[in-house]
């Protein structure tokens, strides 16, 4: 394939390595099998290309992580325009929904913190940083608008959000060993068959118990 050449076309060649490893991911099981030869061929490039874009999987993945906080933001913004007045487990809701829709996110946010951020240099580190917290606040300020929760109780849900969606995905998507050891015993793996269902309700009691007389 010809090297990009404009600037449209870097960025184009950029998408389509995202959008390879979006796909990769989805389809191997997680972003832990994702290597960067099959993501270059899924693109179209040369096995050495990649470096032009990404100087690696790291930073590859962590740009995907930062496209998946525009996704949850322009998803939450979308499903809250024009409501008011959502109640706690009604605006649970719309978090949990739009974070269910973003599976490559939700397993991203178990590795963001791990090692991406820690395996890319500062100056990169520091763009995820910015980006990812200015979707954040937008997010905060859209559901704050929509509903009858505080900024402050809605950075809480976010935080808690994250942190379930991203454990509840990974349990949810065990190892082939642990699919096998899962089906021998069956009782050890049945939270793994329930992600979203999981996700909904653990947010929803959250965001009721945010707004219990007893937190005043």
């Amino acid at each position: 394939m010809q090297r990009a050449r404009s600037v449209e076309d870097k960025t184009r060649r950029s998408e389509d390595l995202l959008n390879a490893a979006e796909e990769l991911a989805r389809e191997l099981g997680g972003v832990r099998y994702v290597t960067l030869a099959p993501v270059t061929e899924r693109a179209g490039l040369h096995r050495t290309g990649v470096r032009r874009y990404y100087a690696s999987k790291e930073e590859l993945l962590l740009e995907l992580a930062e496209r998946g906080w525009y996704r949850w933001r322009d998803a939450v913004a979308a499903e809250v325009a024009g409501r008011s007045g959502l109640g706690p487990a009604q605006t649970a809701r719309v978090v949990s929904r739009t974070l269910i829709a973003l599976p490559v996110f939700c397993d991203l946010m178990t590795h963001v913190p791990l090692s991406l951020e820690g395996d890319v240099d500062m100056e990169r580190a520091r763009r995820y940083k910015t980006n990812a917290f200015a979707a954040h606040d937008e997010i905060v300020a859209a559901l704050e608008q929509s509903s009858t929760l505080t900024a402050e109780q809605v950075t809480s849900l976010l935080a808690t959000a994250i942190i379930l969606a991203a454990g509840f995905w990974q349990v949810s998507h065990p190892t082939p060993s642990l699919a096998a050891l899962y089906e021998q015993v069956p009782r050890w793996g049945h939270v793994a068959l329930d992600f979203g269902p999981r996700l909904e309700r653990s947010l929803t009691a959250f965001a009721l118990g945010l707004t219990s007389p007893e937190l005043a």
